[in-house]
């Protein structure tokens, strides 16, 4: 099969002007096809305070009431990802940017009361990912830059975690690509110590994810992405690195394996 890189870039480095340049001059290097996604959870944050909303996170997910929908359709469907496929037409990819709503690409549902009462309002949980029409505009040429929000097909945009969203890309093209996913952010991949960037981890399978989250060297934001990269090769993804942005076309990192 023809491989795919679907690459995920976090806010941090999306809000870094230098890293985020080096970040899609790679990104446009990488052979053959290929996707981005992108968060932009530090802008949303930084504008919802300039608007006097308050954000609110629970075990490292965004809390969305209806001002902080608004905030995040602006900031990641609009100024971040159009800043992006701008900047990817630049380096001569022809990019398309996406939101779940756009071509009825992702569609989504409003994530659930849990158990402990937490309502995470306009959040939602991916339902299905049309594969074919991502697949229709790879041979046509383009590249997808796709924004963290899917709707649910009642005219309701939902806010979605990103790294949620390369997982369900990747596992939904695992049938027709040899899918390679890569997170990227501003850390070598999964450190012991946050704070030591020689600490990396360069092997995680579901064993050591439960042992990493019950001594506490996992937590965080890092829960729900290893989660989303471990359910990644378990259903056919060829292969899951968490890596620093800039370290993308070699592939080092903390490799995500189904089992040792």
């Amino acid at each position: 099969m023809e491989s795919i890189y679907i690459v995920k870039v976090g806010g941090a480095i999306v809000e870094d002007e230098q890293r985020l340049g080096q970040l899609l001059r790679d990104f446009s290097a990488l052979p053959g096809r290929k996707i981005l996604v992108h968060g932009g959870g530090r802008s949303a944050t930084s504008l919802a305070e300039r608007l006097g909303l308050e954000s609110r996170m629970v075990n490292g997910r965004r809390v969305t009431d209806e001002g902080m929908l608004r905030v995040a359709t602006m900031v990641y469907g609009g100024l971040v990802n159009k800043r992006v496929v701008a900047r990817l037409q630049a380096e001569g990819v022809n990019a398309l940017g996406l939101t779940g709503a756009d071509g009825n690409v992702i569609r989504g549902h409003r994530r659930p009361v849990t158990a402990d009462g937490t309502d995470f309002g306009f959040v939602g949980d991916v339902e299905w990912v049309d594969a074919r029409l991502l697949s229709t505009l790879l041979e046509a040429g383009m590249t997808p830059v796709m924004a963290p929000l899917t709707h649910d097909g009642r005219g309701q945009l939902l806010n979605t975690n990103a790294d949620t969203i390369a997982s369900e890309v990747a596992k939904a093209l695992a049938d027709c690509y040899d899918v390679t996913l890569l997170y990227c952010f501003e850390k070598s991949g999964v450190l012991r110590d946050p704070n030591d960037d020689s600490s990396l981890i360069s092997v995680i399978t579901p064993a050591d994810f439960e042992r990493f989250v019950a001594d506490g060297t996992v937590s965080g934001g890092m829960i729900p992405k290893l989660k989303n990269a471990l359910q990644a090769v378990a259903t056919g993804v060829k292969q899951v690195i968490i890596t620093r942005a800039d370290a993308i076309d070699g592939h080092h990192g903390t490799v995500i394996k189904a089992e040792q």
